[in-house]
């Protein structure tokens, strides 16, 4: 680790938390930990940040670097993509997918090289930061097809995509997310070696496996609270079974009388992108004051 300037008798006792320190997900983590009330403060990005409401040590590493350090025990907690943990071989606990960091692991090749088969690419030049990976998958076709030579796995670091345009390679095993850098490099995916997102992971050997459940509790409450809202609204109570098929909850509907006998109040959560159609729903049956609230944190 690089950029260091603290004084390593601060970090005993406390958990430490490693955080990609750039990169598609340090936003999101970003949002996370403010959502599960981990405060700190890091001063001219250094790569480690004492939390000053929890003794928590965050730790800024390559997302690659991350189930390494955490599976050898040297950090107890992470953040990292699954792609990253399959990749690195190693073994660590995953608590949480935490829902962004979506993409696939992919084989693409050139549009115009009219390849449809992985098969096709055995014996020929794949170019790819994901070594273990397309060794691993090559490897087994290698096996089943016996090529004259097996299949030429290159490590690159970046810019993998521009590979087959340079005459690098054949084909090649990237991340996909939207697809545009994919097809503005006139290429095309044929098969998805796995799907991957961000997940929470743990040191299999932790001694802070208390602390540890804590804050996968929070982080846990922090993902349920981004899903859901919390709706509120006054139906008759001639039509409350017709509002609790609407709404019916994660497990039951808050109903409470109101002065009016005929009425009742209904505290429910529903999911966040059918929160507009839910507000139709009841609207059209009689609720009125019909109020939804975002959801900071929540235990579900």
């Amino acid at each position: 680790m690089s950029n260091i300037n603290i004084d390593v008798k601060e970090l005993e006792g406390k958990l430490l938390f490693a955080i990609p320190k750039k990169g598609r997900l340090y936003q999101k983590c970003q949002q996370l930990l403010e959502g599960a009330n981990i405060q700190y403060y890091r001063k001219n990005r250094l790569d480690i940040a004492l939390s000053t409401n929890l003794p928590i040590a965050l730790v800024f590493l390559p997302a690659a670097d991350i189930p390494k350090f955490v599976a050898d025990g040297k950090i107890d907690l992470g953040i990292t993509g699954q792609d990253m943990i399959a990749e690195s071989n190693v073994n660590v606990h995953q608590l949480v997918e935490l829902g962004f960091g979506k993409c696939d692991l992919c084989i693409q090749v050139p549009v115009a090289s009219n390849i449809t088969d992985p098969k096709q690419l055995v014996g020929k030049r794949i170019v790819t930061t994901f070594t273990h990976l397309s060794k691993k998958f090559f490897g087994k076709l290698d096996e089943e097809l016996k090529p004259e030579k097996p299949t030429d796995i290159n490590y690159i670091s970046g810019s993998v995509e521009v590979s087959c345009t340079m005459g690098l390679a054949d084909g090649i095993v990237d991340l996909v997310e939207s697809g545009e850098t994919m097809r503005a490099a006139g290429l095309t995916r044929i098969y998805n070696i796995m799907s991957t997102q961000a997940v929470l992971i743990s040191n299999p050997h932790t001694s802070q496996q208390e602390f540890i459940d804590k804050i996968k509790g929070r982080i846990q409450g922090v993902i349920a609270a981004s899903k859901y809202v919390y709706c509120s609204y006054n139906i008759k109570r001639a039509n409350l079974a017709k509002a609790i098929k609407i709404t019916p909850g994660r497990k039951n509907p808050t109903v409470s009388p109101l002065e009016d006998d005929e009425w009742a109040s209904i505290s429910v959560m529903v999911e966040k992108k059918d929160s507009a159609e839910v507000m139709d729903k009841l609207e059209a049956i009689g609720a009125t004051d019909i109020i939804i609230f975002n959801i900071d944190n929540c235990r579900t």
